[in-house]
């Protein structure tokens, strides 16, 4: 499970470093459910996003679930899960990331937008090349002139 964040003052921030007794309730949770180490953690937020920005808008759509008084979760919403699926399925060459994004069924319109954000992360060529090759793979060729 990758933490993107957490809330402060209505806006999301790095999660870094992720706070101790979190760790601890972590590996508690592993070991009971036999999880592999590191199944939660926030690699996703030591990547580009916060240096290059999330998609505008998460913050508001963002699921909360509150568990019990002191824990309460928010996760992404349906478009920033495409937003960011496509974003790994481009920069990693697909894999199970390009397999969530699939189980997303993201629209044309879903896919556009997303594919914008994404060159907002990486403005290279050579990441443009292959968002167009994704974005063909996907049946969205006609959306490359757009990007």
């Amino acid at each position: 499970m990758d933490i993107l964040g957490q809330i402060h003052a209505d806006d999301i921030i790095s999660p870094r470093p992720l706070a101790n007794w979190l760790l601890i309730a972590a590996e508690d949770v592993r070991n009971q459910l036999g999880l592999p180490a590191g199944w939660l953690n926030a690699q996703m937020a030591e990547d580009t996003l916060f240096r290059c920005g999330l998609p505008a808008g998460i913050a508001t759509r963002l699921v909360t679930r509150e568990y019990s008084p002191n824990l309460t979760i928010s996760f992404i919403g349906l478009l920033d899960q495409i937003f960011l699926k496509l974003h790994a399925a481009v920069d990693r060459d697909g894999g199970r990331h390009l397999q969530d994004l699939l189980d997303l069924a993201p629209t044309a319109a879903e896919l556009l937008a997303s594919a914008v954000w994404a060159r907002t992360q990486d403005p290279s060529e050579p990441f443009r090349f292959n968002m167009i090759q994704m974005l063909t793979q996907l049946g969205h060729g006609n959306l490359a002139h757009q990007i």
